[in-house]
Order: structure tokens, then sequence, then C-alpha cells
């Protein structure tokens, strides 16, 4: 419970949106509504915390990986964000910079930053390009118009659209899903009910899910997940790239 993922689909939304709401049904942590009725998590001992919070511990994380390979102080900073973000959702990510210790000079579309980094900003004249990001939560199509102007490349995201569950969280919970109804199958209890057993499935569904690209087959191996009355139990389940590619068949047709 004390472990937070994907809190982006959190940052700047307000604990009724919908996407707070399916949330809530995915993850393991408390996800609650602050006093102004943001999305908030929570702690296992009650301690609460904002998005922005998590996510400055990410990017002060990120701020000291660049400051030991560049040997020197990192005080600015351009943070990328998806195309759809609202400007609460902007705010809460600059906001989360100013926390980590970062000044923020720019928030910028995150197809933007893919086209900068793929150097289309030098290639041809004035175009237009469709950027296709699957991300680590969300699944974004960007339609992008480079043009020059007073001898200067501009970017504008002229339309995007996407999928707010669609991204490796939600493979993931694919094999987890699978794991738990095979283990439940097994040996009679539901691990969906146990925080732990669900944070050991979620990092042994990930490694699953890498392995299965180059494997044809894998095992996931969790001594000790959990235990009842008869003693503690283990998890030991083959999964194979076909049993992987019909669980997620539906999420990339």
């Amino acid at each position: 419970k004390n472990t937070f993922y994907a809190v982006k689909r959190l940052i700047g939304r307000k604990f009724n949106d919908a996407e707070v709401q399916k949330d809530i049904s995915h993850v393991p942590y408390g996800i609650l509504a602050h006093d102004n009725g943001d999305a908030w998590v929570q702690t296992s001992d009650a301690k609460r915390m904002a998005p922005q919070e998590i996510s400055a511990r990410v990017l002060e994380k990120m701020k000291k990986t660049a400051e030991d390979f560049l040997g020197e102080k990192v005080t600015e900073a351009v943070i990328t964000v998806p195309a759809y973000f609202n400007d609460s959702q902007r705010q809460a990510t600059k906001d989360a910079g100013r926390i980590a210790g970062l000044d923020v000079k720019r928030i910028i579309n995150e197809p933007t930053a893919a086209a900068l980094a793929y150097g289309l900003d030098k290639n041809g004249g004035d175009r237009k390009i469709a950027v296709y990001d699957l991300g680590g939560g969300t699944f974004d199509v960007s339609i992008i118009e480079i043009a020059e102007v007073d001898g200067e490349k501009q970017f504008e995201v002229l339309a995007t659209n996407g999928d707010t569950f669609l991204g490796g969280e939600d493979f993931d919970n694919r094999v987890i899903e699978y794991l738990v109804d095979e283990f439940n199958k097994d040996q009679g209890i539901d691990l969906r009910k146990d925080p732990l057993a669900l944070q050991r499935l979620k990092d042994a569904a990930e490694r699953a899910k890498i392995e299965l690209s180059t494997s044809q087959q894998t095992e996931v191996n969790l001594p000790y997940v959990t235990a009842d009355a008869s003693g503690p139990k283990h998890l030991n389940i083959k999964v194979t790239r076909a049993k992987l590619e019909a669980l997620v068949e539906d999420l990339v047709k």
C-alpha cells in the first residue's frame, strides 16, 4: 500500500473524475478526496499525499541522476506532458517540478518532444506528421504541424486523442488478473484482497511481460506469496508468449 505507481493518471484531477474512479479499482493503494476535491493518495499509516509530491520524488531522482552524470548542479528543466493534459494538470506538473527543486522553464507536449528527439525539425519544409505514443499508462495519437516562422521551426499540435487506460500498466494488469485467477483455481485464495501480494504480482507481471518480448515462455515464481491456516502458499505459474498475446489481444486490435 506504500508503493505508488501510475500517479500521472491522478495528477491535477478531481477525485470525482471518471478516470480517477476507474483507477481506484486498478491499484492497491488508497485514493481519496482532499478538502478541495483533488484526488490524493493515502499510505497504509493513513498519511495523505498529493500526486504532485509523488511526482516530485521521481523528478528528484532524475535530477540527481543528471547531476551525477554531468558533474554539476541542475536547477532548470523542461518537463513534457501528454498533449491532452488540461491547464490544471499542467500546473500540477509544474508544481511537482518546483517541489523537486527545479525551475521549470516550460511545459511542452510529449509528441512535440518526440518529434524533436527524432530530429524532425531538421528535415524538409512545412509538413504535418502523426506521432504515436504508447506509454506506461496511456496511448496517444497526435497530429503535429511543423512550420518555419521567421527562420525558426515551430510545432503546433493540431489534434490529439487517446486512451488513458491503454499503456504498459494495462498490459501488466492483464497478466496480474491471469495469475490471480490461476492461483485462485489452484489454492482457493483470492490474492486481490492482499495488497502486499498484489504488489509482488505487479513486479512479477511486468518482468514476465518484458521477458516474453524475447522468450517464448517464462515462469512466475513467488514463494510465500500468502498464507492460510494450513501454512504458507507459493505461486509458480508458467506464462507463454501465446498466452500473453491472447490476454492483451483486445488492447492491441
